[in-house]
């Protein structure tokens, strides 16, 4: 349907063309950075940010795995920070949707604390550990080196695998079932 929008003024210049005239931007430059509340609801608000970006840049068919990370990192986030913040970001560089999550918590000197502390963490990661996995990704956390320090956590995720992953096909490179969220 043309845009039949008219100026409010004759000499104004003509209305700028809506969204349905621009083409959708390339997944290349998929770069979204968020500063979010550490309350246990805000995943579903990452949930949501996340599948409206990736939409957005036509990579729906990441979708299943790209959502599940999101709700494991940030979960995860939200448990672990100190503070009433957490940082999630989103970037899609050669063939690949790199998530990555920060929060407060800052990684333990003493031995026996940064042990104990590492393997909850982990057990908060399984899944995304299995989602990885099953998408020829990778993931994993450790110090973050931004200036509020804490920790950083991450999931990478090509976008071969995913999609296999999301059409409940097998693992591109191990030929492996995929393993999907009951």
């Amino acid at each position: 349907m043309p845009d039949v929008r008219s100026p409010p003024c004759p000499s104004a210049p003509p209305p700028p063309p809506t969204r349905r005239t621009r083409p959708p931007p390339p997944p290349e430059t998929l770069a979204y950075s968020f500063t979010l509340p550490a309350s246990l609801a805000n995943p579903a608000f990452a949930r949501t940010a996340t599948r409206q970006a990736l939409r957005m840049h036509g990579l729906s068919d990441m979708l299943d795995p790209a959502l599940q990370a999101v709700s494991e990192l940030t979960a995860t986030a939200c448990q672990f920070t100190e503070s009433p913040n957490y940082y999630l970001s989103l970037r899609y560089r050669a063939g690949t949707l790199r998530l990555i999550a920060y929060d407060s918590h800052p990684r333990h000197t003493q031995p026996h604390l940064s042990t104990a502390c590492d393997t909850r963490r982990h057990a908060c990661l399984r899944l995304l550990a299995r989602i990885c996995r099953a998408c020829d990704g990778s993931w994993g956390f450790g110090d973050s080196h931004e200036p509020g320090g804490g920790t950083r956590m991450w999931a990478s995720l090509p976008r071969e695998g995913a999609t296999a992953y999301g059409a409940g096909a097998e693992s591109p490179s191990n030929g492996g079932p995929v393993i999907r969220r009951a």
